[in-house]
């Protein structure tokens, strides 16, 4: 399976991303990252100083303590959040078991779940699997993303008939899904959509 770690060299870079973007709000000091990562605490400081001059992170002094936080404007930050959608967590489960899900014409994970933002409403979908699909094999890794998150994770499982259907009649429900940002896991985005 592709990992980031094809796309970056660094193994250390490649965990304080996956770390600053699975909690996008935090700003985290070194010796956390050393601990949540656990890398050595030179090696760190190293990438995190690269990082900083590439623009990827920005920091804060705050009492006695340099705090980083990943840049928000940063010129690939969407890019990165969709990498890290599909190689941690949900997104990494489903494309990992996409064969024992059953036959997936498309999965997609919701932009605000993807940049771990809380829903709109509590109708909101986190998750949209269309296709043939094995049900207790997606409840487990939905259970098992629910138990690492400490969120409830709103699904929505459907047939391609059911999908192509509701599409025609433009269906509030699978139009509000279409029209809002998404991280494709499985499919193709211009097939889905068109």
């Amino acid at each position: 399976m592709a990992e980031l770690q094809d796309l970056f060299v660094s193994k250390v870079r490649v965990k304080l991303i996956q770390s600053f973007l699975n909690q996008p709000q935090e700003m985290f000091y070194v010796r956390q990252l050393v601990r949540l990562i656990e890398e050595e605490i030179n090696a760190v400081r190293r990438e995190l100083s690269r990082m900083e001059k590439r623009g990827l992170v920005k920091k804060e002094a705050r009492a006695n303590r340099l705090y980083y936080f990943f840049n928000k404007s940063y010129l690939f930050y969407q890019e990165l959040i969709c990498l890290t959608a599909k190689t941690v967590g949900l997104g990494a489960e489903i494309i990992k078991h996409k064969n024992a899900l059953g036959n997936l014409k498309f999965a997609l994970l919701s932009g605000r779940y993807a940049r771990r933002m809380p829903r709109k409403s509590a109708e909101d979908i986190d998750l949209l699997l269309v296709g043939s699909i094995n049900l207790n094999t997606l409840n487990q890794l939905v259970r098992k993303a629910e138990s690492q998150r400490e969120k409830e994770i709103n699904y929505a499982p459907m047939t391609v008939e059911e999908f192509e259907f509701r599409k025609q009649r433009r269906d509030p429900f699978l139009q509000k899904i279409l029209m809002a940002g998404r991280v494709m896991l499985i499919g193709d985005e211009e097939e889905m959509v068109s």
